[in-house]
């Protein structure tokens, strides 16, 4: 199945129940998208969709293709359950309970995804949680950085990204990371309401006025004080935008209120169809450019 797709994968490969998995070694490039795109077109074409809301085709899987969907609460309840736990669903199940015991946030706030969700895991995976509710993310937050301070947690960065997020540990002799979901009532998009026309690609400096969904995933970043960093990002005052979205996962939550950022992206006039009111947004994340990044300043 791979050989359909001419990129690099990984060389680690999963087992989930009897089928084997293959990552790509490089999820997010503008490149790699292009491939699956085509790939998916040439071999599976039911998989490909195009949405007339953004006016573009996107990989999705279709309904009736969907057997099972794994909920990141629903896995760490199961991974209770189990009778005979292995060392890492033993180590998972301590550190959730050290988060929450030292937060206050309620167990049932909390969930795993990745290899562990799947019972794909190895020896060599990681452990990957995710805390449900922007306050309670803000709360886990505080609550590893003292933990840190005190030994019983480390931090892990690789690079710049890493070191703004500070999403990435150390917990005993295993590497965790954690992320932010939305509770159902922090959902304020809905499909088929909104229609999105990507303009032009820019590239800017703008402050950061509102982090409250930069923990997410799309990122939402409020922004004002907006500095176009070349001619071509010259805008008139009615098409500056007013959210920088990522949808590409490692610029979540890497600038805080108050903090300025470098944007490269995709300038979008944003349409509601219900009540005719428009914006102007950047997305980061479109598949169509290489270039597309947010740093913090």
């Amino acid at each position: 199945m791979r050989t359909l797709f001419n990129i690099r994968f990984l060389e680690r490969a999963w087992k989930y129940e009897k089928t084997r998995l293959y990552r790509a070694e490089k999820l997010y490039t503008a490149q790699n998208y292009q491939v699956f795109l085509e790939t998916f077109h040439k071999n599976f074409p039911h998989y490909v969709f195009f949405d007339p809301f953004r006016g573009k085709e996107v990989i999705s899987a279709p309904l009736g293709s969907i057997e099972k969907v794994y909920v990141p609460k629903e896995c760490l309840e199961y991974l209770t359950t189990i009778k005979r736990k292995d060392s890492l669903q033993e180590m998972t199940l301590r550190f959730v309970n050290l988060l929450s015991a030292d937060s206050t946030i309620a167990i049932d706030d909390f969930g795993v995804h990745g290899s562990i969700a799947l019972n794909m895991h190895s020896a060599k995976s990681d452990i990957d949680i995710v805390v449900y509710g922007a306050q309670n993310f803000r709360k886990l937050e505080r609550t590893i950085e003292r933990l840190v301070e005190d030994g019983a947690l480390s931090f892990v960065t690789s690079n710049r990204l890493d070191a703004a997020r500070r999403f990435k540990g150390r917990y005993m002799n295993k590497i965790f990371m954690y992320n932010a979901i939305r509770k159902p009532e922090e959902i304020q998009s809905k499909y088929d309401v909104s229609k999105y026309m990507p303009l032009k690609p820019i590239q800017f400096h703008c402050t950061v006025i509102d982090d409250s969904e930069a923990m997410f995933r799309p990122a939402i970043y409020k922004i004002e004080d907006y500095e176009p960093a070349n001619v071509a990002s010259v805008l008139p005052k009615e098409t500056i935008p007013k959210l920088v979205v990522s949808m590409i996962g490692c610029y979540r939550n890497i600038a805080r209120k108050g903090g300025k950022i470098r944007v490269s992206g995709m300038l979008e006039h944003v349409e509601n169809l219900e009540n005719g009111e428009t914006y102007h947004q950047v997305v980061v994340g479109t598949g169509t450019s290489e270039e597309e990044h947010i740093w913090p300043l």
